[in-house]
């Protein structure tokens, strides 16, 4: 399993099907409860949340999908350095005796690492492999920064890119080659001061789907045979697709106990004296999450952003017709957006004059911005707007 919302899902996006670049146009073609597949690839590319990339399973996440990113980031990390979370950053690449020094661990990742054999036109001394998660990229510092009770709790968190080269059908969001995450790997002196961790990382997890995606997870525990590869248990948070039946795993928690400590020498001197290994956790989410919100909300017209996440909550439009006061009614609605920011909401105007009211309106629908206001010539003696949710 993966070390965090990882891409090795239950559940996905739909049938077996050879995936093709597709244009970015207004209107769907297919429905949500005939071809969920289709359907779905169809949103995501439509309402400009992502690109299709020349490599198969990579995607390029555009503005509509990054702030969504953003928000939850802004929200996460407040919370994990109330937790005296601290932010590090390290290397992509990882020397493969260092890959292999957990056995349990990189036979769980072997088919999806992904390697560096050349520099230019030459060959390697020893290829080089691309993280597909960083536990053996950061325990052997691990074992370096810690010398002494002190020194614990070690808690460090990163926001990176990982790859995983996956052969099974890419889904944007869902299944890709590269995506974004966030790692948190911790150390500490007892498995009880470990155990809370995990359960308060996973309350975190939750408060993503259900406060900010409004997607419904129920938190557990994994089986042994679904647990993270050389961890000793893994909490996860289970989301459901209706449209397909099936459980998607939203993001994961792993208290990992002593065997890195043990493959990577990480120890600490107790109070008497003596040598202890220390216990540690990983956990993570990815930008899955954003994937998992659009299977569970989307519709026949597009997106549909819950409100805490949507990058515009408000999109107010200009409405002229023949002989209207364009002027006064751009005016208003300036003095609306202007409003509706000051006031802490994240609201913009779409004042494009090559594009019809009507055409707006399904622009925006198929972003899934939670509200609209039309303005009108006729709104501004009678001090009325036109909502539409």
């Amino acid at each position: 399993m993966s070390s965090g919302g990882g891409n090795g899902a239950k559940g996905g996006g739909g049938g077996k099907k050879k995936e093709v670049k597709k244009e970015t146009k207004l209107g769907m073609a297919y429905k949500k409860d005939d071809n969920f597949g289709e359907w779905y690839s169809e949103v995501v590319g439509n309402s400009e949340m992502i690109e299709y990339y020349d490599i198969s399973g990579c995607y390029i996440l555009r503005p509509w999908a990054m702030e969504i990113w953003e928000l939850l980031k802004e929200f996460f990390d407040a919370e994990i350095k109330k937790l005296k979370l601290k932010p590090y950053y390290f290397p992509l690449f990882v020397t493969e005796n260092v890959l292999h020094k957990e056995k349990d661990h990189i036979e769980g990742f072997a088919p999806e690492v992904a390697w560096v054999t050349k520099s230019g036109k030459s060959e390697l001394e020893a290829p080089i492999a691309i993280r597909p998660t960083s536990e053996t990229v950061m325990y052997p510092y691990f074992s370096k920064w810690i010398r002494g009770r002190r020194d614990l709790p070690l808690r460090c968190n990163q926001w990176c890119n990982v790859v995983r080269w996956e052969f099974s059908n890419p889904t944007p969001f869902i299944r890709s080659r590269e995506f974004l995450w966030q790692e948190g790997h911790t150390a500490f002196a007892t498995k009880e001061e470990a155990d809370e961790e995990v359960l308060q990382i996973l309350e975190l997890y939750r408060r993503i789907y259900e406060e900010f995606l409004a997607v419904p997870v129920s938190k557990g525990r994994k089986s042994e045979m679904e647990k993270f590869a050389g961890g000793l248990y893994t909490t996860s948070v289970e989301a459901f697709i209706p449209n397909t039946g099936r459980g998607i795993q939203g993001a994961t928690s792993h208290c990992l106990g002593q065997n890195f400590a043990k493959m990577f020498d990480i120890t600490f001197e107790n109070e008497k004296g003596a040598r202890e290994m220390v216990w540690q956790n990983s956990w993570a989410y990815t930008t899955r999450s954003i994937g998992v919100m659009v299977m569970t909300h989307g519709d026949e017209k597009g997106l549909v952003l819950p409100p805490r996440v949507a990058p515009i909550q408000v999109i107010v439009i200009p409405v002229p017709y023949k002989d209207a006061d364009t002027t006064a009614i751009k005016g208003t609605c300036e003095s609306a957006v202007y409003t509706l920011n000051e006031s802490g909401f994240r609201a913009d105007l779409d004042t494009r004059e090559n594009y019809s009211p009507g055409w707006k309106y399904s622009h925006w629908e198929m972003k899934g911005v939670p509200l609209r206001i039309e303005i009108w010539q006729n709104d501004l003696a009678n001090q009325q707007v036109r909502i539409v949710r």
